[in-house]
């Protein structure tokens, strides 16, 4: 009984306590909740240069992160990503908001030149004021590194400021997302993010002779770096199709799907700096928005063309990858990934097998690592393996890897 009015009373204490604050305070002092510090400007900036991967190319190897130096290549020679922290005599110390937005949506940096488009104003132009002056911010706050880079080092008549005004008048249009009112508000955010900070068309797209991507095919996949940055568009065979939301997340926030497939290369290098960094409320629009991208009926591979030494392949396959990929090309769930079916394995270049199968994949996600069989296989062999597992198991791709091409990705490991 007593223990039954007790209770009674606790209960009209929190309701009394409800409907009048204060009410019961001399018996039990309320505890109002930590209200969620507001960001600064700059921490919202420091997410978005997350998002926008800033730090990938804007460090060299081994280099102050922010500082520059990193080499891009390009078919018209390199190019030396200028440092931007905020040192005023070889950083962008000196630079105003107004600077800093007039680099990112009109691609003209503060002596009022045309700058190269392999920094990607033509997809930060969408990006709003508000979101370019919050990264200003957290630029500012970065610890000033004196590091003075030779950005260009294109060829003649590329080396020109001039030469892009040609590039810009036929590729590059200023302007603000403008949010669809259409589509939810995930699936705009997600646009926000893939189209602008995110600039994923940039490497997922391939260019025509002039550098301009190639609108028609836009997301269809692309050489970069030596390594095929796969299709995004909603492709049954050879883009993510088959792919859901949750498949796309996980991959963007882990490196890992579970589809089977890890991030190789270049990607990895963006999930470490720049997609694992994001909500998970992010991730998700952007994977929304990624599965309405149409797919392109050009891309559907072809009949695979029979090897000849079909047979051998297969030994090679059983003797170095058979033990762990399994027979079938199926893996083993969470250990190793299957080959069946692997867009990295299936891409429309074969350049992303190749350098696995030469250099190995270390631990992603739950899948653990893989070693690198460039002393073990010639350059033949290698071609004759990534063949073999491009056409078995119903992969479709095209046996095209050639020895050639093998030894010119392993001179350049």
């Amino acid at each position: 009984m007593l223990l039954s009015l007790r209770k009674s009373l606790a209960i009209l204490q929190a309701v009394c306590a409800l409907a009048v604050p204060g009410l019961f305070a001399p018996v039990v002092a309320a505890q109002p909740a930590a209200a969620p510090a507001a960001q600064t400007p700059a921490q919202r900036g420091q997410y978005l240069a997350q998002a926008g991967d800033c730090i990938s190319c804007h460090t060299a190897n081994g280099g102050a992160p922010f500082a520059g130096g990193y080499r891009i290549d390009t078919p018209f020679g390199g190019l030396l990503a200028p440092n931007i922290t905020p040192d005023p005599t070889t950083g962008i110390g000196l630079w105003s908001a107004d600077d800093f937005y007039r680099a990112m949506h009109q691609g003209v940096n503060r002596r009022g030149q045309d700058m190269y488009p392999a920094m990607p104003y033509d997809f930060y132009t969408r990006i709003t004021r508000e979101d370019s002056d919050a990264i200003h911010a957290y630029l500012r706050t970065l610890a000033p590194v004196v590091n003075a880079v030779r950005i260009n080092q294109l060829r003649f008549p590329f080396n020109q400021r001039w030469s892009m005004a040609v590039w810009r008048e036929l590729y590059f249009t200023p302007g603000t997302f403008k949010p669809d009112p259409a589509k939810s508000a995930s699936w705009n955010r997600g646009a926000y993010l893939v189209e602008g900070l995110g600039h994923c068309s940039s490497c997922h797209s391939p260019r025509n002779a002039l550098g301009g991507i190639e609108k028609d095919k836009a997301y269809t996949g692309a050489s970069i770096d030596g390594w095929f940055a796969l299709n995004l568009s909603s492709n049954l065979h050879t883009g993510l199709g088959s792919w859901s939301a949750a498949d796309i997340a996980t991959y963007l926030k882990t490196g890992a799907a579970p589809a089977g497939t890890t991030a190789l290369g270049p990607m990895a290098e963006v999930v470490r700096n720049s997609t694992s960094h994001l909500t998970d409320a992010d991730l998700a629009a952007m994977a929304e928005y990624l599965k309405s991208i149409p797919p392109n009926s050009s891309l559907r591979t072809g009949k695979p063309v029979l090897d000849p030494g079909r047979a051998q392949a297969a030994t090679l396959y059983m003797d170095h990858c058979g033990a762990c990929h399994q027979a079938g090309g199926r893996g083993m769930p969470g250990v190793f990934p299957p080959l069946a079916g692997n867009p990295v394995v299936i891409a429309p270049d074969g350049a992303n097998i190749v350098k696995v199968v030469l250099g190995g994949v270390p631990a992603q996600g739950k899948y653990i690592p893989m070693p690198g069989f460039a002393s073990l296989l010639s350059d033949q062999q290698v071609a004759d393996l990534a063949n073999y597992v491009r056409t078995s198991w119903g992969n479709q791709a095209v046996a095209d890897v050639t020895p050639a091409a093998v030894a010119k990705l392993r001179a350049s490991r």
